[in-house]
């Protein structure tokens, strides 16, 4: 059972809606229709989903250093590893795209690294929401950059779709195969 979900991002005004906050758009998609109050708690935003066990966190930490928050409200809530899903973007799967699984590699996702390091596992499930890579220039450049207009156009849909696959994989237990969808179909 999923007991407690983490939506990665970076704070503040200058990252909202960019690549790197995929995660957090999706889970704020999902929880528009709850009443959710957030609080501050765990270096994140915290909120728990009335009538449930599940705990959810937006880290108030940049992306690096995420792992503090995912641990501190893990630890709070004597939550293993296997109990918690991460909601992060993923350069390795193109824009539209989704996958739900149950550890893995970092890809080079210094969040992912930052929580692996905190938790010292890498056994928690992921919704890897796919950006892309980026054609020229630099990663951090591009997961930190907005979508260009032909992805903006899709992306409400896509996080809408990706609030609906993150509901339906803590509703079912999250399978431990893994489960690759196209998002906007």
């Amino acid at each position: 059972m999923i007991r407690l979900a983490a939506a990665l991002g970076n704070p503040g005004n200058a990252y909202a809606r960019t690549r790197h906050n995929l995660g957090e758009m999706v889970l704020l998609a999902y929880v528009k229709t709850y009443q959710v109050n957030w609080k501050t708690k765990f270096h994140s935003r915290y909120a728990k989903l009335p009538d449930t066990q599940l705990h959810m966190i937006i880290p108030n930490t940049f992306m690096n250093l995420c792992g503090k928050a995912v641990s501190a409200a893990c630890s709070f809530f004597s939550v293993p590893p296997d109990e918690l899903i991460i909601l992060h973007d993923d350069l390795e799967l193109p824009f539209g795209w989704a996958e739900v699984r149950k550890g893995g590699g970092l890809g080079g996702h210094n969040g992912l690294r930052s929580i692996t390091g905190a938790l010292g596992s890498r056994d928690f499930y992921r919704l890897r929401l796919g950006i892309g890579r980026p054609e020229r220039g630099s990663v951090s450049s591009f997961v930190l950059s907005r979508f260009t207009p032909d992805e903006e156009s899709l992306l409400d849909t896509y996080i809408t779709r990706g609030a609906a696959l993150f509901a339906s994989s803590i509703d079912e237990f999250i399978p431990p195969e893994q489960k690759k969808v196209w998002l906007l179909a």
